[in-house]
């Protein structure tokens, strides 16, 4: 293979680029789109495949990480499970300078990147039916909450399962610029049907330099600023959420540190918002020892974290699977992107919906953290509103 990599003079939007038959991953404006499949590789093999790609740029400029072959896709929750990636035959890629740039394999046609007009509005039926009953979810939760109290566990997270049915196939393109207007600092992505918002970074690399922003402790949003601020300090002062976040912090810091020449942190969390919720988060950046793992390896590890597993990991995913009844196939895993050198980022996929290939119905997941002070339906309450995320992207005209 041969890869061709080069400036663009204007900067399209990626959401665009990929449409609904494309992949995206992309916050804040910065990230990449593709169109067509030069090939699929699987997850750990990736980077070296990438490698073996000659690349060729015809710029003297310096192009951002990540401007020149890359694989997209997602690994699953279970641990080690099989994850597969897309080398897209064209990859618009976005730095933080703004810059676009392009890049090329054996000469794919770029075609038009961006099509004239907007995608149709679509405004057919949809019903949302429960996967997991709510009974089965509350007694889950009363069960893990048992557990922690009992000192098997330090946390899990249970989650439950609903199902979106559309009377027409859903519009991804569509779907992709609504969660643009609401969720556009989260990382949105598009792979395989697999599509989402997610707001927690699992793991960056960026040549030497390592970041993680994990967050765990959630509060509803509603929209008037001043009740928001209170929710917010409450969150801040809840010692239930405070456990829950201590968890997922000490783990993710003590699965890289040994990674690292060193390796920073947020001595207390702070509070970041999106659309529809609010949580308690630690940003991590830290130096990675030579010669640095590939962005695959630190998601491997990583996988998954407490934030969506529990603590002991062991203990914790062996009582998810026996109390949950929820097949969370990609939900808790991870989705994002790797260059030849190992670079890349990867976000935890939540916030998201897997797409049957009739695309006439979805799969949304939902979970949160058990300490010993979790309340059932206090539980409950949290999985609606991270619900609302995807259902409004979904079934919104």
């Amino acid at each position: 293979m041969r890869a061709v990599t080069r400036p663009v003079d204007l900067a399209p939007d990626l959401t665009d680029v990929a449409r609904g038959d494309g992949v995206l991953f992309v916050r804040d404006g910065v990230g990449l789109a593709g169109r067509g499949v030069a090939a699929t590789v699987e997850a750990d093999a990736a980077a070296e495949f990438l490698a073996g790609i000659d690349h060729e740029i015809e710029s003297d400029l310096d192009p951002p990480t990540g401007a020149g072959p890359v694989a997209v896709g997602w690994v699953p929750y279970e641990p080690g499970g099989a994850g597969e990636l897309v080398v897209p035959a064209v990859t618009v890629r976005v730095g933080p300078d703004g810059h676009p740039w392009i890049t090329t394999i054996d000469d794919a046609p770029t075609g038009e990147l961006v099509p004239a007009g907007s995608p149709p509005t679509a405004a057919g039926a949809f019903s949302i039916e429960p996967v997991t009953l709510v009974d089965h979810y509350l007694d889950a939760v009363a069960a893990v909450r048992d557990a922690v109290r009992a000192g098997v566990l330090t946390k899990a997270v249970i989650a439950r399962e609903i199902t979106v049915r559309a009377a027409d196939p859903i519009d991804v393109h569509g779907v992709l610029r609504r969660l643009d207007a609401s969720f556009g600092s989260s990382y949105r992505y598009s792979v395989g049907g697999l599509v989402g918002a997610s707001p927690e970074l699992l793991v960056e690399v960026d040549g030497r330099t390592v970041r993680s922003y994990p967050l765990a402790g959630t509060a509803p949003r509603t929209g008037d600023i001043e009740r928001d601020r209170r929710i917010a300090d409450q969150l801040l002062a809840s010692t239930k959420d405070q456990v829950e976040h201590r968890v997922v912090i000490d783990v993710i810091h003590d699965t890289l540190l040994p990674w690292c020449s060193y390796l920073d942190w947020e001595p207390e969390p702070s509070i970041i918002t999106v659309a529809n919720v609010q949580h308690l988060g630690t940003q991590m950046e830290g130096q990675l020892s030579a010669p640095p793992p590939s962005v695959v390896e630190l998601v491997r590890a990583l996988t998954p974290t407490p934030a969506l597993g529990g603590h002991p990991r062991a203990e914790a995913l062996a009582m998810i699977a026996e109390v949950e009844g929820v097949d969370r196939d990609c939900y808790g895993g991870a989705v994002g992107w790797v260059d030849a050198a190992g670079n890349g980022t990867w976000a935890v996929t939540i916030r998201g919906a897997q797409l049957s290939p009739d695309r006439r119905s979805a799969r949304l997941w939902a979970g949160g953290g058990i300490v010993a002070d979790s309340d059932p339906l206090a539980e409950l309450a949290e999985t609606q509103a991270k619900f609302q995320a995807m259902l409004s992207a979904l079934v919104r005209p």
